[in-house]
């Protein structure tokens, strides 16, 4: 356990009505209650909160509640306090520099959560989805991280782990007895047990494309000529006047940017710069960024004017992007009936919309959605966000291939040994039982200070 205390404000900076201070270490109780006014706080009980104040000497500081958290009942395992002060920015310095004085320091970016894990609270995949948590603004976002803090993926790579294990002790047990020409570990069983465990990998390394959705939103291009109505789409989707609307051709000349939440997902929806030879040196610049938002895009919106525009067109703009995209027809409204029957016949998946109007507006949000979920995901289902975990979960079944293969090729159990270290090791590195002091540095020093 670190000897050392730590303290922190736990709330964001600026004046609110109330603030957090977290104080977490060995001496956090003699060291508040020296400035604690009020009860003895030493002889409390865990997890009773006291009201009094805080002093610096004889001077009143603040009257606060002090919330106690006995080691090992606490988020670090570890004596923890929480003083809840009035949000001024005065007072939450004085307290803090009061704690410094008495013997604490300040805590570094994510070091409470840091102790937690090395003090077994968490596991290195629950640590991070701590701060996937903080940062989720989605209902997905917020279920999947909740999933992971509550264990769910990190029971599903430790059952993969302790499989694998059983196995390998097996082979390295052969490696002791190499002289003697023996097999411990039945090779069928070893191809069965890896079967059975990339039949669990495979989806959890797919989920990530989703997973990466529900994390970082999907970047939704609008595209089309000029005068397609691609301004005003965007502002019905926002329900708010984003972007200038204008009958001049060529109005946006920019990239224009907001999000929109349909179900739980973040929609990053970009207005683009029409798709047209350019005029001048301007509105070339703003074509060249359309061009890019599309070969950045997840999702590609191709909207087109409906009482206008030849179809026969538009494939030869969008396909070569090798992007997911929508055929929106706008203008549906001023679109003879006959004109749009030829359409259909051509182009099943044609949504007809008239965005000025709002008409078939709720349609198109219902499609954005089931285009994204390619597949349904349950809540509960165990979803991969993390680069990082998507990266080792990749790599252990790379060195899983190479062991299927090595069977194949009736090749010496010291090979396979190695490879089987590999996975092991990779699995290890997501939930913490591998670990290097970089690896830690780089993950916790993400962290907003007091978490």
């Amino acid at each position: 356990m670190n000897e050392e205390t730590i303290v922190a404000l736990a709330t964001p900076s600026g004046v609110g009505a109330i603030a957090v201070i977290r104080v977490s270490g060995s001496e956090t109780f003699p060291i508040v209650n020296n400035l604690f006014k009020g009860k003895n706080l030493e002889i409390q009980p865990s997890h009773t909160i006291h009201f009094g104040t805080i002093r610096d000497g004889k001077l009143i500081v603040d009257e606060v509640l002090v919330s106690l958290f006995k080691a090992p009942a606490s988020y670090t395992r570890e004596d923890t306090i929480e003083i809840s002060c009035h949000g001024s920015d005065y007072i939450i310095q004085k307290i803090l520099k009061l704690i410094i004085r008495e013997g604490a320091r300040l805590a570094n970016a994510g070091e409470f959560t840091q102790r937690a894990f090395l003090n077994g609270q968490l596991d290195l995949a629950q640590a991070e989805a701590v701060a996937d948590l903080i940062a989720s603004d989605s209902e997905a976002s917020h279920q999947t991280a909740i999933n992971q803090i509550r264990g769910g993926f990190s029971k599903q790579i430790a059952q993969l782990r302790e499989q694998l294990i059983n196995f390998a002790s097996l082979i390295e047990l052969e490696l002791d007895f190499g002289e003697e020409d023996v097999e411990f570990a039945d090779r069928d069983d070893l191809r069965q047990l890896i079967f059975r465990i990339q039949s669990v990998l495979v989806p959890l390394i797919e989920s990530f494309a989703m997973g990466n959705v529900i994390k970082n939103g999907v970047p939704t291009v609008i595209v089309g000529k000029p005068n397609a109505g691609k301004s005003t789409l965007l502002n019905r989707l926002l329900n708010e006047e984003k972007a200038i609307v204008s009958d001049i051709a060529g109005t946006t000349r920019d990239v224009i940017e907001d999000e929109l939440f349909i179900e739980g997902i973040r929609f990053r929806l970009i207005d683009t710069a029409g798709l047209r030879k350019a005029t001048d040196t301007i509105e070339a610049i703003g074509v060249e960024r359309t061009m890019q938002q599309m070969e950045k895009a997840s999702l590609i919106i191709y909207l087109f004017d409906a009482s206008e525009i030849d179809l026969s067109v538009i494939s030869e703009q969008i396909v070569d992007f090798n992007v997911p995209y929508l055929l929106v027809g706008n203008k549906v409204d001023k679109l003879p009936l006959e004109k749009k029957m030829v359409f259909d016949t051509a182009y099943s998946d044609i949504i007809w919309i008239s965005a000025s109007e709002n008409q078939n507006i709720e349609i198109l949000k219902d499609i954005l959605v089931k285009k994204v979920k390619t597949k349904e995901i349950k809540t509960g289902d165990t979803v991969v966000t993390n680069l990082r975990h998507f990266q080792h979960l990749s790599q252990t079944n790379e060195a899983l291939e190479n062991v299927l293969e090595g069977l194949n090729q009736s090749i010496t159990g010291d090979f396979l040994a190695q490879d089987i270290r590999f996975a092991l090791h990779h699995l290890g590195e997501i939930t913490g039982q591998i670990t290097t002091d970089d690896l830690l540095a780089n993950i916790f020093s993400r962290f907003c200070i007091g978490k």
